[in-house]
């Protein structure tokens, strides 16, 4: 299950909104090891497409990076989908490289940049295996 804050919810839709009709895509880093979403960085489709999603990869390097400065993973990693629903594609799956982390698709397809109807879902993806997972939004984390 993924259980994320409802401002980290928020910014991830805003996001979608704001890119279509791109795909947006982006990284929420978290401590190691906890499994907890923490950190936004949204990220520039390198692509710039409608269809597809690539993180750049100097963008990507610096990131990797900073996450290892501050002892931090990839917790999330999500992007949109403009015009089909939020399931991972064949291309989703290829790219699926962190197998620890929750994979969020929204789908923009019904509301584009407007407010108005939206899908968020979770997925784990392991070696080539989908799985949907059920999303939890918390207000605020509990320690």
């Amino acid at each position: 299950m993924l259980t994320i804050t409802q401002e980290l919810h928020d910014k991830i839709v805003a996001h979608a909104r704001q890119d279509h009709p791109d795909e947006a895509c982006g990284i929420i880093a978290g401590p190691a090891g906890s499994g907890r979403p923490e950190r936004f960085v949204p990220m520039l489709n390198a692509a710039r497409s409608p269809t597809f999603y690539e993180f750049d990869s100097a963008d990507l390097l610096k990131l990797y990076r900073e996450m290892d400065d501050r002892d931090e993973e990839p917790v999330v990693v999500y992007h949109s989908h403009t015009a089909t629903e939020a399931y991972p594609s064949r291309t989703d799956v290829a790219y699926a490289g962190e197998p620890g982390a929750h994979y969020v698709l929204v789908s923009t397809a019904e509301c584009g940049n407007e407010e108005g109807p939206f899908s968020f879902r979770s997925f784990r993806i392991v070696d080539g295996e989908i799985t949907e997972e059920e999303v939890r939004i918390v207000p605020a984390y509990e320690d």
